[in-house]
């Protein structure tokens, strides 16, 4: 087997058979559970890193300055907003994804935390477990329902229309959603119907934010939008913290603007400890773990490792994001 002697760093979410193969065809260094900004050794290695493999590497201007001889950044994940593609397209960088493995994963998650949040199930579990379940529930213990209610999806992507079909299909919701573009499919399938975000907001129960992070939607969502939706709603985030105000949902939630939210995603991850949001019972934390179980990582480690193999060994990746 061909040999290839550039060097590769590895971190966070790698498979074992990733590692494996990446051990075989180069002079590979793996760094477990880092952050890539603080890490010394990691940064030391980054010197002469012909390639770097993981979820959210920072690719910015400044860490790019730190790997004169770097030639690919493979990133483990369907979004690749932590990539400037501008400077890696100067500096001649090739940038991969993986896009479309994780979307069923996804979409499960993010109905599983309308549901929850619904329900209230998180809430209830700590009920339970404080001994305070002595007789029968009060009113304000009750949830809300989901069937039949009303699902708004800003974003209709891959993902937004898997988590339409899984409202629409299992729980016979109506579905509202705003998008850049018509989702015609969407439309057709699940009878999805197109509207203004302001609309949206006020007529939806539920409102799910998949929109990816771009410079047109960063915080997106703001004060203004928050008091818009109704104060029986659920805010559920699976896209990115930066969407979104948080400020203004914590406003929100604490002035009663709206009745919860469940949120994978943050404006700084790992979340403060001090946040607000970590001591409200109407909000469900979740550490970015959309996408998180151990098929859908292996598959998307994979993929990565098809990429950066490919990619350093002058062929084409088969996710290329920029020529």
């Amino acid at each position: 087997m061909l040999t290839l002697k550039k060097t590769v760093i590895g971190y966070n979410r790698l498979s074992e058979n990733s590692m494996k193969l990446l051990k075989t065809y180069f002079n590979f260094i793996f760094f477990k559970d880092i952050n890539p900004k603080k890490n010394k050794l990691f940064l030391e290695n980054l010197e002469v890193a012909d390639g770097i493999i993981g979820m959210g590497f920072p690719g910015t201007s400044n860490m790019l300055n730190s790997a004169p001889n770097l030639k690919i950044i493979s990133n483990i994940g369907t979004g690749y907003d932590n990539l400037d593609l501008i400077e890696m397209k100067k500096r001649k960088i090739m940038g991969t994804n993986t896009p479309n493995i994780p979307n069923n994963t996804t979409a499960d998650f993010m109905f599983s935390l309308l549901l929850a949040s619904a329900r209230r199930i998180t809430e209830m579990d700590r009920f339970v477990k404080a001994g305070k379940w002595l007789n029968t529930l009060e009113k304000d213990t009750f949830g809300i329902d989901v069937f039949n209610k009303k699902l708004g999806i800003i974003g209709m992507g891959e993902i937004g229309s898997l988590i339409a079909k899984r409202a629409y299909l299992g729980f016979n919701m109506e579905i509202l959603y705003h998008n850049r573009t018509r989702n015609m499919d969407s439309e057709k399938k699940y009878e999805a119907k197109y509207h203004s975000l302001d609309t949206l907001l006020k007529e939806s129960d539920f409102v799910c934010m998949m929109a990816p992070l771009t410079t047109k939607t960063r915080h997106m969502i703001n004060k203004k939008h928050f008091q818009l939706m109704k104060n029986t709603a659920v805010f559920i985030n699976g896209s990115r913290g930066e969407t979104i105000i948080e400020d203004d949902l914590i406003s929100a939630l604490l002035n009663g603007e709206i009745m919860g939210a469940a949120l994978d995603v943050y404006s700084n991850e790992p979340i403060n400890g001090e946040n607000p949001l970590l001591k409200m019972n109407n909000v469900i934390t979740t550490p970015h773990t959309g996408a998180s179980t151990a098929e859908t990582i292996s598959k998307m480690s994979n993929l990565a490792t098809e990429n950066i193999i490919k990619g350093l060994n002058g062929e084409t990746p088969p996710n290329l994001l920029i020529p």
